[in-house]
């Protein structure tokens, strides 16, 4: 009886595989594969927000660098001549004063996020000063220069960055420091009110801390507590919740 009723069965499912529609199992197959893209909740970035490299003289140079989301650092160099075309000088108040000057520039969207991310923090009495914005290739050459004078090329690699791979000539990025510190940009700033405020809030005005402590083999600079970077609302919330470097991000969001 039990062999009759294995043979049986065996028998059935053969059958229903014989006449099984190759042709619904793909769509099955389909269906599936569309339902598990739909699923997928990880970050997901349009393909133009990344770089577009072409090589010149062995350098990985980026085509696109008004990308608001340009991945600058020591592998990506951003093209020698380039130079932002709506930098705008923020509403904000600087260490130096009213100065009209380089460092004193970003570019207008990210101008607009650090005046408002200053303006709230003032509401809740954090007062903050910017030091550093936009820097021209030129400027970054004199500033590596004296830097290397300083402390010699090994030092002076680990906090300042080549002409050509400065966060600062995207026009995107600020240094940022207060009035406990003396205004200088310093490692102590991270235990200040302002800093502390900073590194728990720029992400909801679309900054990121962008050389943060322990990361320092990825990003390939010493953690620095007053370098924010303009990233946009929903890119600087996805890095900060999930403690990202940019490079990490990138290394982890999905092409769509």
């Amino acid at each position: 009886m039990n062999k009759w009723f294995i043979a049986s069965a065996i028998v059935f499912l053969l059958a229903g595989c014989q006449n099984a529609d190759p042709q619904k199992t793909e769509d099955t197959v389909k269906k599936t594969v569309h339902q598990e893209k739909k699923t997928k909740t990880g970050p997901q970035l349009k393909a133009v927000f990344f770089n577009q490299i072409k090589e010149v003289n062995g350098k990985k140079i980026i085509a696109n660098p008004e990308n608001t989301l340009s991945l600058v650092n020591k592998h990506y160099f951003l093209p020698g001549e380039y130079t932002p075309t709506d930098l705008v000088r923020p509403n904000v108040r600087f260490s130096f004063g009213d100065q009209d000057i380089e460092k004193s520039y970003l570019r207008k969207q990210a101008a607009k996020a650090l005046e408002e991310m200053f303006s709230n923090a003032k509401q809740q009495g954090v007062h903050l000063f910017a030091v550093s914005g936009y820097r021209s290739y030129d400027r970054q050459v004199a500033i590596l220069n004296n830097e290397i004078a300083r402390v010699g090329e090994t030092k002076a690699s680990q906090a300042v960055a080549p002409p050509g791979q400065s966060e600062h000539q995207t026009g995107l990025s600020m240094d940022i420091s207060a009035e406990s510190v003396k205004f200088n940009l310093t490692e102590d700033f991270e235990n200040t009110t302002e800093g502390k405020w900073l590194a728990e809030n720029a992400h909801q005005y679309g900054f990121i801390l962008r050389y943060p402590k322990g990361k320092e083999s990825l990003t390939g600079y010493k953690y620095e507590p007053w370098h924010f970077r303009y990233v946009g609302k929903q890119a600087a919330k996805e890095i900060y919740e999930n403690k990202w470097t940019l490079e990490e991000y990138f290394n982890n969001v999905e092409k769509i």
